[in-house]
């Protein structure tokens, strides 16, 4: 079968319709991972006691096992031990799933970041009368996401391209889409590179934001 270059073409906007879903998906567990991975960094770098043990077994445990072991505990295993989850549909799932996943190593990235920050500022910062969380959020965290920001979009850009993930539970998203019109027209190839495409695209046009935020937070030192 020869590769068929119309085909292709034409499937782009068949394909394209679909990633609202997608980016949807990738836009609030990003938001939810970055809420989350913050909280954990915080808990991490004061030694909160009581949370720091479970922070650590969160830590352990999605960043030990897979992404989509993790999506299908959620949406098929769970609501069999918690009936209150059996309403739960795929898209949800998916994006809690991807949340709780990517936050643990956001969380690394944050945690990183901050500890990096020399030590003396903060003591500075209390010497003058601002109390711990004053300084941590005019002194410490600026110069912290400064440097946490190659970190945590390479931790986003992985969460976009696990949005694919998200059909092995239902979701129409584009890679679902795909493989429907693969299957019909047995055209795997064409049908796949036009999810690859869109992807890498999509990259792209991150990596290139990316270099416009380092740039802009740049401006101030």
């Amino acid at each position: 079968m020869q590769f068929d270059v119309s085909y292709m073409l034409e499937l782009f906007p068949t394909v394209a319709k679909y990633l609202h879903v997608t980016l949807s998906m990738a836009a609030i567990a990003t938001l939810a991972a970055l809420t989350i991975g913050l909280a954990v960094a915080l808990v991490k770098v004061f030694k909160v006691r009581g949370l720091s043990p479970l922070c650590d077994l969160y830590l352990s445990f999605f960043r030990g096992t897979p992404l989509l072991v993790q999506m299908f505990l959620l949406y098929y295993g769970l609501p069999q031990l918690l009936p209150v989850l059996k309403g739960l549909d795929a898209f949800t799932a998916a994006i809690i799933a991807l949340s709780l996943h990517f936050a643990a190593y956001m969380a690394e990235s944050m945690r990183g970041a901050i500890i990096s920050v020399d030590e003396n500022q903060m003591e500075a910062a209390l010497s003058i009368g601002m109390s711990q969380g004053q300084a941590m959020r005019r002194i410490v965290l600026p110069q912290a996401t400064r440097g946490a920001i190659p970190a945590l979009m390479n931790n986003t850009i992985d969460l976009l391209k696990s949005t694919s993930l998200a059909f092995t539970l239902g979701v129409a998203e584009i890679m679902a889409k795909a493989q429907m019109e693969a299957a019909s027209s047995f055209k795997f190839f064409e049908s796949f590179l036009v999810v690859a495409c869109i992807y890498w695209f999509l990259v792209v046009l991150m990596v290139r934001i990316q270099s416009l935020l380092e740039n802009k937070l740049g401006e101030a030192y």
